[in-house]
């Protein structure tokens, strides 16, 4: 297959996929191909809906309220969505629009908001934030959209935990060292979770909470401190490089 064309239009769809399958975009979806875009009467596009791979799809029916999209060839196979959690307190809502667009980026297979004593916003809008995700697939090629969960408080998320799996604990107080020597030996295998605190840390007892996970890796983002959708691209970067699907296109998070 020749080298994926990045400059094409992509669109995120709910329907089923297939060669043959005609179908007509939703309010939103049409009035994104025909006023953003202002695309016509045979214009090519490709569409994803998470499940089906990639297509290229061709614009036909168009009038000035309404259009119907027809499916040609698939251009990718679907990818299996990481099982890596990046795990967050929410944040105001420029700063989680940006944190969820980077995350999706950076490979997240799912966005978990945890409340801890901290967080400064406990009502979350999760329209907003699975949008948000949908856009940033759309603009970067991304296949295996991220999943968005429900917001859990810390004690609850700790709790649910399964105890094979890896919790990268991204602590502020962490001793200053390499991080990716910090992740050496580690396995992905049981699956992935990135914890980040919310602006101002978590406080003591949560911290002494999280360290008592069986399999929690204390991990150190540098000399400086940054901000939480800062630490979002920062760590998810190690966790790609360490142990994710940065070493190898053949060695995915799974």
């Amino acid at each position: 297959m020749s080298a994926y064309d990045f400059t094409a239009q992509r669109l995120f769809v709910r329907d089923e996929l297939a060669p043959g399958v005609e179908f007509a975009p939703s309010a939103e979806a049409l009035n994104y191909l025909l006023n953003v875009l202002r695309l016509r009467e045979g214009a090519a596009i490709h569409v994803f809906n998470g499940r089906d791979g990639e297509f290229r799809a061709t614009l036909f029916d168009v009038s000035r309220r309404a259009a119907r999209l027809r499916v040609a060839q698939r251009l990718r196979v679907q990818p299996e969505r990481a099982d890596l959690d990046y795990c967050f307190a929410p944040l105001k809502q420029a700063r989680l629009d940006y944190m969820a667009q980077k995350a999706t980026e950076m490979g997240a297979g799912r966005l978990m908001p945890v409340i801890t004593h901290r967080t400064q916003i406990r009502r979350l809008n999760s329209a907003r934030l699975q949008s948000n995700v949908i856009e940033a697939a759309e603009q970067c090629g991304v296949l295996a959209v991220p999943g968005v969960a429900a917001a859990v408080e810390l004690p609850d998320f700790l709790a649910r935990l399964p105890t094979q799996r890896l919790l990268v604990f991204c602590d502020e107080h962490a001793d200053l060292a390499n991080p990716i020597d910090a992740l050496a030996g580690r396995t992905a295998r049981a699956g992935v979770s990135v914890l980040i605190g919310p602006e101002g840390g978590f406080d003591d007892a949560e911290r002494a909470a999280i360290r008592r996970s069986p399999n929690v890796v204390p991990l150190s983002l540098g000399p400086r401190v940054l901000r939480a959708d800062t630490a979002a691209v920062a760590a998810l970067a190690i966790i790609q490089v360490a142990i994710g699907d940065w070493r190898s296109c053949d060695a995915p998070v799974s």
